[in-house]
Order: structure tokens, then C-alpha cells, then sequence
């Protein structure tokens, strides 16, 4: 075994130490800074807007050239349309001079082109000729559609409803439009952050320190991100998935710093801000980092829906360690005569010497290690096993909140016409109108599929199209078997016969397609995020152990998050609706969460390394560095558990899982894996924990966290 000698410090500051000695030597200048870019990159935003676009583009998929098609053959582009479901208990046919003074009042709207007849377009009335639908053509397409002008639409429709006669809005414009109460789940968080952060420090003023970081770190990064829109390809989801993760990061970076000042002001440390920066703030720059190469590696999985988020949310992480390294040393001077009084009066309140309690866990884990090392691991395991049956899809009105206009259309259609209605499977066909109709004919004696349209021609005749309606829901698995088995069975064998090609398109299609993109691309992107972080944590502790046990726990975390989705989302627990989880939120959250962390380990190994360097004694090694870390850790855990849990509040489906997903990593990280897993494995570990074979030691570059003397 080979044992390090402490490495000799640096004899010339380094960028991180420049930077924050500047923000603390001109304090005033520093913050007024930081209110100068806000100001300036927030003005601007303003002025020149956002242009998000979703990129749902999947190269080499059937879907994908089914789409490629179209563009091709209607050069004209594709216009937008919204839908107008009507229902009368009693029947439409007493309902018709209201549903022509509906119609005609929505025709002189902006930007309606046409307003179809549902007495008249074939198939727009239900068998019962209680339900009909009239489809809404607009003469633009659904990016340049204004927002208002759809909630135009929908109100003067819903102006002529009536007791036994209703009037709903479908499709994606309308589901758009459907007006959220936003800013409810971030600011619950942030005052939930608040309230921890008080209980902690002790002091309002304390308290409200990390607070500021974050939100100048996001409302900075909001504001750039709406300019970086115009420059690339950004979806228009991202800004509340960044939000989410900014704040939650901001705060517990901020709060990981200020901890250390506060440690090192009660021990009497001469610049305890000095201290904190060339510690926890390297600490908080080096895990940063890892969750910069977690997210970056999105880019390995060639997804255009993900680059964008995985931009956007990496620009948030450096904004907010940036002004965990400069805004807040410079909050710190300004401030600091006060917070110390403060800290130094909750500080003689307490009773007991702070960390005696996580030093009596230590010893009792490393008294019995075995016990709650397997307990522990055996219920990550557990929780991961339902995440093997998760099954990936994309949201659509059937999964908005049942309040909503779109929702109701989506019922309504799914009652009048069967529930595969939503969702029409769309089969193109290449090689002549004849072809089509041989396809159309097989569909419609296929035992799923419901109805099938005849074949319409492009303006070119080059191409046809069916729709073929399944007999099951659009998010419901035999829907997705269908799919698989029209393109591995059904029209390879018409293929055969007719000499033409059949390709088949639509969402459950272009989800199963990206499901697969994403399967297929798995196994890099894990090679590229935990081998990076891998190499990382090797540098900076010296030791091959220490990683190989984080990037095993952190799968397992991620494992067990991504199984309490399914159970909640998927197989409807706690009365949440069931559905599919979204396609691209698993691949995200386990960027973010593999980042995440990381923070907690290294915050917490770096404090365990720091006294093992100066003791050699890895048993005194491990409590003193929980002793340090633990009501840490656990309280920017609760922040950050406040802030992700909060997104349950959202209507959106999409963020109420990242929101879960996330909360329930963090709580598992933090609590069990960091201050009962981790201490019972380097318990058994002793000193072997830090070993470093020689040459490895000269290849990897040397990466000091505990940079102070």
C-alpha cells in the first residue's frame, strides 16, 4: 500500500483565490457589479425576447423520415390548426343553428383560414350524434402563432356553451395556451429555503445570504438564456427545468461556503473567509465542474430535444458557482461585522458542542458497519427495481390536468370516437396510390387498429398517407405494440409484395423511436459521465477506491429515483395519474442527479481526506469529517428537497417528475448513502481507502482542495 505524503501547497494564488480576494477587496464594486448584469442582461432579454424552438428531430428514425417526407413533398409548409369539440346530451341535430353561429364567429378571428363543417367533413360526427369536432386551420405555422390569438379562439368558442351542450379546445396550440399559474412552485421553494436556512443560522441576515446567490445566479441566467435562444436551439421547457436546478444548486453552494466561514469564525481563525473560499469554495468549484461534464454529456446521446436543456442548464451551474466565488465573499465583507455578531450569539445558545451528534453516528456505523451497509444498499436496490419496467413516452393532453380545456376535448374525442382517436398512427407510403390502398385494406382488417381513412395524395402524387385509428389509447403499452408490430411484421411483408416502402409515423411512434435513440446511446453516455467523474475524484483524492464507491452509489441513487417515478407516475401511486414517464426526463435526471451527487461526496470526503492527511488515523478521519459536514449536508439537503419537492405543485407533468426525481436523490444521498453508507464502507476500508498505485500517481495531474496554510 502506498501512502501519500501531504501535497506542498501552491506558492502563487490561483484563479479562484484572485477572483474572490478581488470581490472581497472591493466589495461594493463586486456587488454592484453583479446588479449592473442583471440589470443589463435582463433589460436586453426584455427588449429582444425569446425564440424558443423544440427540436424533436430523431435522425434515423422512421418517424423522423416520416416527418422529412412531409417537408419534402408540401413545400408549401404545414399550417396549424386547432380543434373545436362540441357535445349535446340530447343530441347535435337540435344543437345546429348554435354550432353555425360558433362557427362563423370563430371564422372572422386572426389568422382562422378555414373553419370546417363537422355535419359536412366525414367522420367528424360520433355514431351517437352527440359528439363532433370541427378542425380550426390557421394561416400560419403553430411556432408563429401568437399565444393570445389562440386564447382568442378558444373563449369565443366556449362563449356559446351551455347547460347540456359544451365546447372544448384540442390540440397542441390549444394545450400551449391553457394559462398556468407559474412562479407558485419556485417562489414556495425559495421561502421553504428560507425557512431552513433560518432555523440553521440562527439569523435572518445569515439566512438571506445564499438566498441572494441563487437568485442573482438565476435571474442572470434566465435573461441569457432568452438571448442564447436567438443563437441556438433552445426548448422551450428549459427555462423552468433550469430554474429548478439553479436554485436548488445556488443555494446549496452558497450555503457550503458560508458553513465553512462560520466553522472557521467560531474557531477563531484569523480570515475565516479566506479559509472558506480556499476550501468549501474549491469544494463547491471541483463538484461544480462534475455536474458541468454530467450534463455536457448529454451531447454524447445526439439528441437535439436534450443539447438545448443540457446548454441551458450547464450555463446556470458556472453562473451560480461564479457568484458562490465572487458575489458572496463580496456579501460577506459587506456584511460581515453583523453576521458575525449574530453567529457568535445563536452560537452561545447552543448547548452542546456542534457536531457531537453526527460524531455518535459515526461511531455507531463504524462500531457495526456491516449492518447498515447491506440494510442500506438492499433498500437502494429495492427502490431501483421498478425502474426496470419503466416505459418511456411523450405527455399529451390525456395527462393534462383534467381542469384544462384540452383535457376535456381529449375525453370528450376519446368517448365519441374510441380512444385511439388521440392519437392516429400515421403510415406513409412510397410507391403509388395502389400501394396505399393495399395498406389501408390490410390495416383495417388488423384486430387493433379501429378505422382506417383512405389514402390522401400530396400535391406532387408522390406520396400517400392513412391514418389508421388503434383501438387503444395513445400512451397505453398495446398502442406501442401495435406500432412495433406493423413495422417488424405487418408492411415488411406488403413491402415485399407491392415493391413500395411503408414507413409509419405519429406520436406514440416518434416516442418509441426516441425511447430507443435514447437505449441505444445509454451505454456512452454513462461511459462518458461516470468515467470523467471517475478521473476526477481520483485526482483530487489520490485514491482509486474513493471513486469506484461513488460512481456505485450514485447509480444506485439515481436507480432507486428513477424507480419511486415509475411507482408514482406509471403505475399511479398516491393518486397520480397513470401514464408513461417522459422520454427524455430519466437521461436528465441522471445527468443532474450524478452531478448532484457529487457535490455531497466531495464536500463530505474532502473534509475526511483534509483530517486524514493531518491524523493518518481514517476511524478519527471519518467522524470528524461527518462531525463538519453532516447538519450541512442535511440542511442543503432539505433546501434542495424543499425547492425540487415544490415543482409537485406545478401542473406540468414533466416538472412534477423532474421534481420528484430529484427530491427523492437528494434525500437518499444525503441521509442515507452519505452519512450512514459511506462512513460504514470507509470503516472497512481503513487506510486502504486512499491508495493510488505509483503509476497512476505520476500520470494524473495533481487537483488540491484543501489549498490553505
Amino acid at each position: 500500500m502506498t501512502v501519500h505524503t501531504p501535497i506542498r501547497q501552491a506558492t502563487r494564488p490561483g484563479l479562484l483565490h484572485r477572483a474572490s480576494g478581488w470581490a472581497m477587496r472591493h466589495a461594493g464594486l463586486a456587488l454592484l457589479l453583479w446588479v449592473l448584469v442583471l440589470a443589463a442582461v435582463t433589460a436586453a432579454a426584455t427588449v429582444v425576447g425569446a425564440n424558443y424552438k423544440n427540436d424533436n428531430s430523431l435522425p434515423g428514425t422512421d418517424s423522423q423520415r416520416v416527418t422529412d417526407i412531409f417537408t419534402a413533398h408540401q413545400p408549401k409548409g404545414d399550417t396549424a390548426s386547432v380543434q373545436i369539440v362540441v357535445r349535446a346530451d340530447g343530441g347535435l341535430e337540435a344543437e345546429k343553428p348554435r354550432v353555425a353561429s360558433m362557427l362563423a364567429a370563430i371564422r372572422g378571428l386572426p389568422h382562422v383560414a378555414s373553419v370546417a363543417d363537422p355535419f359536412a367533413a366525414p367522420g367528424a360526427l360520433s355514431t351517437d350524434r352527440r359528439a363532433a369536432y370541427s378542425t380550426v386551420s390557421l394561416d400560419v405555422a403553430a411556432t408563429d402563432m401568437p399565444v393570445a390569438d389562440v386564447r382568442t379562439i378558444i373563449h369565443r368558442a366556449q362563449d356559446f356553451a351551455r347547460d347540456g351542450f359544451q365546447v372544448e379546445a384540442g390540440g397542441d396550440l390549444a394545450r400551449n395556451a391553457a394559462e398556468s399559474p407559474g412562479g407558485i412552485s419556485e417562489g414556495a421553494g425559495i421561502l421553504a429555503a428560507l425557512v431552513i436556512l433560518v432555523f440553521l443560522f440562527g439569523s435572518l441576515l445569515a439566512a438571506t445570504l445564499p438566498l441572494l446567490t441563487a437568485v442573482f445566479a438565476v435571474g442572470s441566467t434566465v435573461a441569457l438564456l432568452m438571448l442564447a435562444s436567438h443563437l441556438f436551439t433552445v426548448p422551450e421547457y428549459t427555462t423552468p427545468v433550469m430554474m429548478l436546478v439553479g436554485l436548488g444548486v445556488g443555494i446549496d453552494y452558497a450555503l457550503l461556503i458560508f458553513s465553512r466561514y462560520r466553522h472557521e469564525l467560531l474557531k477563531g481563525t484569523a480570515d475565516p473567509k479566506v479559509v472558506a473560499l480556499d476550501t468549501a469554495g474549491r469544494s463547491v468549484m471541483f463538484a461544480g465542474c462534475t455536474v458541468v461534464i454530467a450534463l455536457l454529456g448529454l451531447l454524447a446521446l445526439g439528441l437535439g430535444s436534450l443539447q438545448g436543456v443540457a446548454l441551458g442548464v450547464t450555463l446556470t451551474v458556472l453562473m451560480t458557482m461564479l457568484a458562490a466565488v465572487t458575489l458572496l465573499p463580496s456579501l460577506l465583507t459587506l456584511f460581515g461585522k453583523r453576521i458575525e455578531r449574530n453567529v457568535r450569539k445563536h452560537a452561545a445558545k447552543q448547548r452542546r458542542t456542534p457536531g457531537d451528534g453526527w460524531r455518535k453516528l459515526a461511531g455507531v456505523v463504524q462500531r457495526g458497519p456491516w449492518i447498515p451497509l447491506v440494510v442500506g444498499v438492499l433498500a437502494l436496490i429495492a427502490l431501483s427495481l421498478p425502474a426496470f419496467g419503466m416505459r418511456l413516452g411523450f405527455a399529451d393532453a390525456g395527462t393534462d390536468d383534467p381542469v384544462k380545456t384540452s383535457r376535456k376535448a381529449y375525453d370528450l374525442l376519446a368517448d365519441g370516437f374510441g380512444p385511439g382517436f388521440n392519437g392516429p398512427l400515421v403510415v406513409v407510403t412510397e410507391g403509388g396510390k395502389e400501394a396505399a390502398q393495399v395498406a389501408g385494406q390490410t390495416l383495417a382488417a388488423d384486430p387493433d387498429i379501429a378505422a382506417v381513412t383512405p389514402p390522401q395524395l400530396t400535391p406532387d402524387g408522390k406520396v400517400a398517407t392513412v391514418l389508421a385509428f388503434p383501438k387503444s389509447a395513445p400512451q397505453d403499452a398495446a398502442t406501442s405494440d401495435l406500432v412495433q408490430r406493423l413495422r417488424d411484421d405487418t408492411l415488411p411483408k406488403l413491402e415485399s409484395q407491392t415493391n413500395a416502402t411503408y414507413l409509419v409515423g405519429g406520436s406514440t411512434a416518434a416516442a418509441d423511436d426516441f425511447a430507443a435513440a435514447v437505449s441505444q446511446r445509454l451505454p456512452i453516455f454513462v461511459l462518458v459521465v461516470v468515467g470523467l467523474s471517475a478521473l476526477l475524484l481520483m485526482a483530487v483524492f489520490r485514491s482509486v477506491l474513493i471513486p469506484l464507491k461513488a460512481a456505485f452509489l450514485n447509480l444506485l441513487s439515481i436507480g432507486a429515483s428513477l424507480g419511486v417515478i415509475t411507482l408514482v407516475f406509471q403505475l399511479g401511486w398516491f393518486g397520480a395519474q397513470a401514464g408513461p414517464i417522459e422520454a427524455f426526463v430519466p437521461v436528465m435526471i441522471f445527468a443532474i442527479v450524478f452531478g448532484l451527487s457529487m457535490d455531497y461526496e466531495v464536500f463530505l470526503v474532502s473534509r475526511i481526506h483534509e483530517e486524514w492527511r493531518r491524523t493518518k488515523d481514517a476511524q478519527a478521519a471519518v467522524r470528524e469529517g461527518l462531525a463538519t459536514t453532516g447538519s450541512v449536508i442535511t440542511a442543503a439537503a432539505a433546501i434542495m428537497i424543499v425547492v425540487f419537492g415544490a415543482f409537485l405543485l406545478s401542473p406540468d407533468r414533466m416538472l412534477k417528475q423532474f421534481g420528484l426525481g430529484l427530491a427523492t436523490a437528494v434525500l437518499l444521498d444525503a441521509l442515507l448513502i452519505r452519512c450512514i453508507i459511506v462512513p460504514a464502507i470507509l470503516r472497512l476500508l481503513g487506510n486502504r481507502a486512499w491508495w493510488l498505485p505509483q503509476p497512476l500517481n505520476r500520470f494524473l495531474p495533481t487537483i488540491k482542495l484543501e489549498d490553505h496554510s
